[in-house]
């Protein structure tokens, strides 16, 4: 298995004068998931090189177990400084891909050209396409060969609106991804709040939020060992 991680390039939170980036759990947690069961992952965001951590993932309170351990893992920190740039990256080189969240993709994945593509290119050659929290902003402007938005009539999940809203961010965002969604004709659902939930459409696996990102990756593990 082949696996390919994107991170976001974007670092600012609007125009806040904070910083913001991807959070480690929703990196680490796949990655150990993906890794421990003998996947070979490669890591690229569309800068390339060291992708912005979001500082809020680095407090004592986000930490998990996957999050300690990446800590102390010099080689994967050393991957992720050196993450390769999506302009690069060529898709019939991989068996999936798996988008990782943090504020940042609201900003550069949701339109970033490279990024778009490459989920057209998996999801049209029936490669399987998962993303956590705030990383389904990179399908927003997806379209299927027909020119239709690729989730519409899609069961799918995201960070929900009531969950930006408990982190004072509604009106920072340049939108709010949960509406976003819905207008391009997804079904969208949710569960409650910072808990683990997950939806499976075919090759299209979201989660909702950090604690979903061990369930997103797992998800896409059974759906690659079940293509095979």
């Amino acid at each position: 298995m082949k696996i390919l991680i994107v991170l976001t390039s974007h670092s600012a939170l609007g125009d806040t004068g904070e910083k913001t980036g991807f959070w480690i759990e929703e990196f680490a947690t796949p990655y150990y998931v993906l890794a421990d069961a003998g996947a070979t992952i490669s890591i690229a965001s569309p800068k390339g090189g060291q992708p912005p951590v979001d500082p809020k993932s680095e407090v004592p309170d986000a930490q998990t177990a996957s999050t300690k351990r990446f800590f102390k893992d010099i080689d994967l920190i050393d991957k992720v400084a050196y993450s390769l740039k999506l302009s690069e990256i060529n898709f019939k080189d991989y068996d999936a891909v798996f988008y990782s969240g943090g504020h940042g993709p609201l900003w550069d994945l949701a339109t970033d050209k490279d990024s778009i593509k490459l989920i057209e290119d998996f999801y049209n050659n029936q490669k399987p396409i998962a993303f956590v929290c705030h990383a389904p902003a990179a399908l927003i402007n997806v379209k299927t060969p027909n020119g239709e938005p690729l989730v519409k009539g899609k069961n799918l999940t995201s960070f929900s609106n009531t969950e930006e809203e408990a982190v004072k961010l509604t009106k920072v965002v340049p939108f709010l991804l949960e509406d976003e969604l819905v207008k391009n004709g997804a079904h969208y659902s949710k569960g409650s709040d910072w808990s683990s939930y997950v939806k499976q459409d075919g090759l299209l696996i979201t989660g909702q939020n950090p604690a979903s990102s061990e369930a997103v990756a797992t998800l896409l593990l059974n759906t690659l060992k079940a293509k095979k």
